[in-house]
């Protein structure tokens, strides 16, 4: 795609977007940020959450420190004469609630004069659906569209890496929890219905603990004895550097890593499904 051409873009609150030319300088939330790395846009830059500190977390990084992308810091309080300096064409974050941004203040966007792209990521969407929009996008920043091959990273890999994960769930049946540690008393459940990536999970028959009734739209809040009391026989526990390692309540219960601001790229999942299915099978 040339450079020269007029770009337009459509994102998830249904903004319409547009510039001159398509964007070559491309600033990102580091999520999005690591899904574009994998599609083929190298962003200059990438910024954090509220989560985040000065380094960039390692269970997020993807791709980015390998193409040497530059971390700035987390979004809300990103020094705007540096974010200048890199001359974006476009911010790109995500949204949970289809109406904000999540990392970065639309209106550090607006006094730079930049259009800010804001893709969902939550339960409103199925996780294709968002792998798909997160693709549309990486093309109209001039990436190759995804083609039928089984090469790493493909649409074609992320279905062989789902077929593999089919096969080891309903030949194991086992029960997986996912949780993210909040310290030594406290754990966060999650529940299933809303994560697309474990919903996405379910759909391929990986049979997954529902924490059960009580406050809370995305996690179910308690200690680890109720954790235990869930009897999972695998946790996907909360990988990223704000969270803390599962508890020794959950002792003789097998453990795998997740991420759950995992790329929304088909390598990335692909990666993800294949750990899963691997952790499953031992």
């Amino acid at each position: 795609m040339s450079g020269t051409q007029a770009w337009g873009f459509t994102d998830d609150r249904g903004t319409e977007l547009g510039a001159a030319r398509v964007p070559r300088r491309v600033i990102a939330y580091v999520r999005a940020g690591a899904a574009l790395c994998d599609l083929g846009v190298t962003p200059v830059a990438v910024y954090g959450s509220g989560h985040d500190g000065d380094v960039l977390d390692p269970a997020k990084e993807g791709g980015l420190t390998a193409a040497a992308v530059t971390y700035l810091g987390p979004g809300r309080v990103l020094d705007e004469g540096l974010l200048r300096e890199l001359r974006p064409d476009v911010i790109v974050d995500v949204t949970y609630d289809g109406k904000s941004p999540y990392a970065l203040d639309e209106a550090v966007a607006e006094r730079l004069g930049v259009p800010l792209v804001a893709l969902s990521v939550g339960n409103e969407l199925t996780l294709p659906a968002i792998l798909d929009r997160f693709g549309a996008l990486a093309v109209s920043l001039g990436a190759a569209p995804g083609d039928g091959t089984t090469a790493e990273g493909s649409p074609a890999d992320l279905r062989a890496a789902e077929d593999e994960l089919r096969e080891v769930a309903a030949r194991t049946g086992r029960g997986v929890l996912a949780l993210s540690g909040a310290g030594p008393d406290q754990v966060h459940l999650a529940r299933p219905l809303a994560w697309p990536e474990l919903a996405r999970l379910a759909d391929l028959g990986v049979r997954l603990v529902d924490p059960g009734p009580g406050p809370g739209a995305n996690w179910l809040t308690g200690d680890w004895g109720r954790a235990s009391e869930l009897r999972p026989d695998l946790v996907l526990f909360d990988s990223r550097a704000h969270a803390t390692a599962p508890d020794e309540a959950l002792s003789g219960v097998r453990f795998t890593p997740w991420n759950p601001e995992t790329p929304p790229s088909p390598a990335a999942y692909a990666r993800f499904f294949r750990t899963l299915a691997r952790a499953l099978a031992a």
